[in-house]
């Protein structure tokens, strides 16, 4: 099993902190890394993925882009809107394209789309949840994100509703100079993710073959039981895939669901044995089928804790990128019915500067 690099004294980084959380990993990939343990997915990984490929199937783990469908999992998320685009002045769908050169023949279709970026199956950045935190040691928590970035001067937004939101699309009159964009993630931003690429082996742990669609929270006691049972190895570098049943409850009827879905396993994000394990684990990214991995809110959240403790975990301290809402049903059925755990995965986001999140088209191979 691979290990993190020797943990540097807590000293500054560039400035940005001269303390960090106990237990994370500020400062073991450098003072200035955006990567965290994507840094475990290297040459090796790749090839003991490639190693897991014996039938040469694939499996998309993508929901269509437009599901879950209506706005009941998040009221701020919306399904992507799909437009055409102009050219020459007239609708560039089953456009010929003679309006702009005489003569031709050819018809085209040009579109642009509005996209949330987490509404379906997704990554999320580091800069999709940070914390306040005393990073300087003055004894004042500041806004801060993982490594210590900092809000307002690495990671910056907008000060007023007018600059932010959907509505604020119908003023884009700095797009042709490109300062339309308001907000910028920087150092913590999905980009950083893309660029690495993320293909390595994956390792899916079947919750739903074990709880049903039953709605039970899933902690250290009970993945540990699971893993033991299915004959489950994780080691470091790997990407953990947790299939709970969710995407499929959440699409078998068709319509947009009403409201948020109370049902299938899901992990205790503030069970402390389970992030004891999370961390000693050296799990590179973790993904499930589900809207936010874990329990949201924590239902054991009280003043001055976070209401997603597993996030603060992961994309503050560890440096773990989550993924949500795929769709694993059909590659956890298969696995099972191979014996098997392992696959190879390939889930580069988008290459997006800027932005905290994005839809992914993860494919499985086995």
């Amino acid at each position: 099993m691979s290990q993190l690099p020797a943990s540097p004294p807590p000293g500054p980084a560039e400035g940005r902190w001269s303390r960090r959380p106990e237990g994370s990993t500020w400062g073991d990939f450098g003072a200035d890394d955006v990567l965290g343990r994507l840094n475990l997915i290297g040459p090796d990984q790749v090839r003991k993925g490639l190693a897991e490929v014996h039938d040469g199937i694939t499996f998309c783990l993508s929901l269509p882009l437009d599901r879950p469908g209506g706005t009941a999992l998040s009221p701020n998320r919306f399904p992507p809107v799909v437009r055409p685009t102009l050219r020459s002045g007239t609708v560039n769908f089953n456009c010929d394209m003679s309006v702009a050169h005489p003569g031709a023949t050819d018809v085209v279709n040009d579109d642009l789309v509005v996209l949330h970026t987490q509404y379906s199956t997704q990554w999320d950045a580091f800069g999709h949840v940070g914390a306040r935190f005393d990073a300087d040691g003055d004894g004042t928590p500041e806004p801060v994100y993982y490594n210590g970035w900092r809000a307002g001067s690495d990671v910056t937004g907008p000060a007023t509703t007018d600059q932010a939101g959907a509505s604020s699309l119908a003023r884009l009159d700095g797009i042709t100079h490109g300062t339309a964009s308001t907000s910028n993630a920087g150092p913590v931003d999905i980009s950083h993710m893309a660029r690495h690429g993320v293909q390595g082996r994956a390792v899916l742990i079947d919750l739903a073959a074990h709880y049903g669609i039953q709605r039970t929270a899933i902690g250290y006691e009970q993945l540990a039981q699971i893993m033991d049972s299915d004959a489950v190895d994780v080691e470091a570098g790997d990407i953990l895939l947790l299939h709970t049943g969710y995407a499929r409850q959440l699409t078998s009827h068709g319509e947009p669901p009403r409201e948020a879905l109370n049902t299938c396993p899901v992990l205790d994000g503030g069970d402390p044995r389970l992030q004891a394990w999370i961390r000693d684990s050296q799990i590179a990214a973790i993904a499930a089928d589900n809207h936010a991995v874990e329990a949201f809110p924590d239902p054991a959240a009280r003043p001055g804790q976070p209401v997603l403790p597993l996030h603060r975990l992961c994309l503050f301290e560890l440096g773990v990128h989550l993924g949500e809402l795929w769709w694993l049903h059909d590659l956890a059925q298969h696995l099972r019915a191979a014996g098997r755990s392992r696959c190879l995965l390939t889930a580069p986001p988008l290459r997006l500067p800027r932005a905290t999140g994005s839809p992914v088209t993860p494919i499985a191979t086995v």
